[in-house]
C-alpha cells in the first residue's frame, strides 16, 4: 500500500553563522584582555580573570590564544592594521607606489605612524617591560622588532627605487632611522611624557624623516 509521505528536510548547516559569533567572541575576548593587560600589567593579568570578563571559558582562550603571550600577540596584530577596514600597512604600500612627491610620502607616513602608535605602541611597552621576566614575552620582543625593522627597510628600498633617499645614505641605514622613529620609546617620551598630540607626532616624525633621508 502507497502512502504520501513529506520529504523530510533536512537542516542547512551555517558555517557562516557560526565564523561570525566566532569572530565576535574572538574580538571580545582581546577587548577584554587589552583593557585588563593595559590596566594591570603583565604579570599581574590572569587568564581566568580575562575569560570571566569576555564571558568565555578558560580552555576558550586557551585553544584560541595559546595563553597570554598569543593573546598579546594577537592584540599586536589587531593594532598594527590601524583604523578602518584596509590595513595601514597595506595603504602605506599603496601611498609608496602611487605617490610620486617624496615630501608627500614622508607626510602620509607621519600621519599613518600618529594612526597607528597609539594602538601599538602602549602594546609594545607592555611587551618591553614584560620581557624582563618572561621568557616568551622576551621572544615575543626580540620577534616583532625585528619584524619592524624589516618592514622599514623595506619603505626604505622603496624610497630609493623611486630615487629618492640621499645618495650618502644606505637602505640599511635608513631602514634603521625609521625604525628608531617609529619606536614605542619615542611614543612613550613625546606622547606619555611631554604630552604631545597625534597631529604633532605625525608633523616631527614626517619633518625628522624627510631631514634625515630625502634628497636635498
Amino acid at each position: 500500500m502507497e502512502t504520501n509521505r513529506r520529504p523530510v528536510k533536512r537542516r542547512v548547516y551555517d558555517s557562516s553563522l557560526r565564523q561570525h559569533h566566532a569572530e565576535r567572541t574572538r574580538a571580545r575576548v582581546l577587548d577584554v584582555a587589552r583593557q585588563r593587560l593595559l590596566a594591570d600589567g603583565f604579570a599581574a593579568t590572569t587568564i581566568a580573570a580575562i575569560a570571566s570578563g569576555a564571558g568565555v571559558s578558560v580552555d576558550t582562550i586557551y585553544k584560541t590564544f595559546g595563553g597570554k603571550a598569543g593573546l598579546v600577540r594577537a592584540i599586536h596584530e589587531q593594532d598594527l592594521s590601524g583604523a578602518g577596514p584596509v590595513p595601514a600597512e597595506a595603504r602605506s604600500d599603496a601611498l609608496q607606489t602611487t605617490e610620486r612627491d617624496p615630501v608627500a610620502i614622508m607626510r602620509g607616513i607621519g600621519q599613518l605612524a600618529a594612526e597607528v602608535a597609539p594602538r601599538v605602541a602602549p602594546v609594545m611597552l607592555l611587551i618591553r617591560d614584560a620581557a624582563l621576566v618572561d621568557p616568551e614575552m622576551a621572544a615575543l620582543k626580540t620577534e616583532l622588532d625585528d619584524r619592524r625593522l624589516a618592514r622599514m627597510i623595506h619603505n626604505a628600498r622603496n624610497l630609493a627605487d623611486g630615487g629618492h633617499l640621499r645618495d650618502d645614505v644606505t637602505v640599511d641605514r635608513a631602514g634603521e632611522i625609521m625604525w628608531t622613529y617609529s619606536s614605542p620609546e619615542l611614543y612613550e617620551l613625546i606622547v606619555h611624557t611631554r604630552g604631545w598630540n597625534a597631529d604633532q607626532l605625525a608633523g616631527f616624525v614626517s619633518d625628522a624623516l624627510t631631514a634625515h633621508l630625502l634628497r636635498r
